[in-house]
């Protein structure tokens, strides 16, 4: 196949709409469904990502895509009793490190990774399927799916869930061009490979960096060679728990980013595990509810005549002061940014999400104040040397 006819662009006025390639043939195979544009940039982006985390770490990883950024992505580490039950994964049911990852990859950011493009950086399994399967998704991207696996995910949304297969051996042009207003822009694809030697230079006084440190760097720094710029993200036991996109300030990118960051291990608390849902709740109403329970809006799903509809029982107040003593518990987490931070605000910021390790390109004219940040904290921080802006 060399061109594939979409129904239409981003918007339905943009018609009309496909994809091609100038020479072969079209690297996918669509087995279920019917993708948009959208969709198939979420895919081809997110198989880049997932493919480039499996060479640079040896272990299956899988991402959650929305709007051409990821919402999660991770490695296939085995799941804690409690990682299990925030991302709602029963007790008894058997992973493999594929679905471990995905797993993580879904459940970092549950909030957004709402209506996701799934990628697998290897085939398909029957257990990954089954967590796909009861996740609201449009599709997923993977180098071939387990016969049964492929049945299962068939059934999602009445059997118009999106399926693709990408031919793994696929190599693309060493240029990319895209048009924007009639005019065609070019630019060499960015082929810079993440690896440990990014992490040699360290510049803090500290520098001691573990070697489950740069593992999660490699993770975070993977993450944003495909996400849109500016960007950062937070990683943590082998998965991204904040990514911050396409924020024009980076002290705002730093402080969204570490607040899902924040959200991820507020989620965690014996007062959120313990939250008595109705059974008949929604997982999206569910994480929702969550979401604004962790937050100081509380109120918005505590008030009488509302917890009702929810809730059990009334849970007890969530409270700013709780939720800052537990987030002091939150550790040795790394931070990687697309580019140099400017200012020292973005690491006392990252300070007050645990980090502890962090990788940057460096080249800032105030680097000696962000190094001297660091110092103060503790913190190891190695300077990359790479851009990694994503557009």
């Amino acid at each position: 196949m060399k061109e594939y006819e979409l129904k239409y662009g981003c918007n339905p006025n943009q018609k009309p709409a496909k994809v091609f390639t100038q020479e072969g043939e079209l690297p996918i195979k669509i087995l279920n469904g019917r993708p948009g544009y959208i969709n198939l940039l979420d895919a081809l982006n997110a198989w880049q990502l997932v493919k480039e985390l499996k060479q640079a770490t040896g272990l299956p990883a899988a991402t959650s895509f929305k709007h051409v950024s990821p919402a999660g992505a991770a490695v296939g580490i085995p799941l804690s009793d409690v990682e299990r039950q925030i991302y709602w994964i029963a007790d008894d049911m058997k992973l493999s490190p594929l679905a471990n990852a995905y797993a993580r990859a879904r459940g970092a950011d549950r909030m957004s990774s709402y209506g996701d493009f799934i990628a697998l950086s290897d085939v398909c399994d029957i257990a990954t399927a089954k967590i796909i399967q009861n996740e609201f998704s449009d599709g997923i991207i993977a180098p071939s799916y387990d016969p049964e696996a492929l049945e299962i995910l068939t059934a999602k949304k009445k059997g118009a869930y999106c399926i693709i297969q990408i031919e793994t051996d696929y190599i693309p042009t060493p240029v990319e061009r895209k048009n924007v207003f009639g005019i065609t822009f070019e630019q060499g694809r960015n082929e810079v490979v993440i690896n440990d030697e990014l992490f040699e230079n360290i510049v803090t006084y500290n520098k001691n960096l573990s070697e489950q440190a740069k593992l999660d760097l490699t993770i975070a720094m993977v993450t944003l060679k495909y996400t849109q710029s500016n960007s950062v993200c937070y990683a943590k036991g082998g998965q991204a728990i904040g990514i911050g996109a396409g924020q024009q300030s980076r002290i705002h990118c730093t402080r969204l980013a570490g607040q899902k960051a924040d959200n991820w291990f507020l989620r965690q608390h014996p007062k959120v595990l313990n939250l008595s849902f109705k059974e008949q709740i929604k997982r999206a109403d569910r994480d929702n509810s969550i979401d604004i329970y962790i937050s100081d809006d509380y109120m918005d799903i505590l008030a009488d005549g509302i917890w009702e509809s929810v809730f059990t029982t009334k849970p007890e107040i969530f409270t700013r002061e709780e939720r800052k003593v537990w987030l002091e518990h939150m550790t040795d987490v790394s931070l990687a940014s697309d580019a140099y931070f400017p200012f020292g605000d973005n690491i006392i910021r990252a300070h007050k999400s645990g980090v502890k390790y962090i990788a940057q390109p460096g080249g800032s004219i105030r680097d000696d104040n962000v190094i001297e940040t660091c110092d103060k904290y503790n913190m190891v921080m190695c300077f990359t040397g790479i851009r990694l802006f994503h557009h």
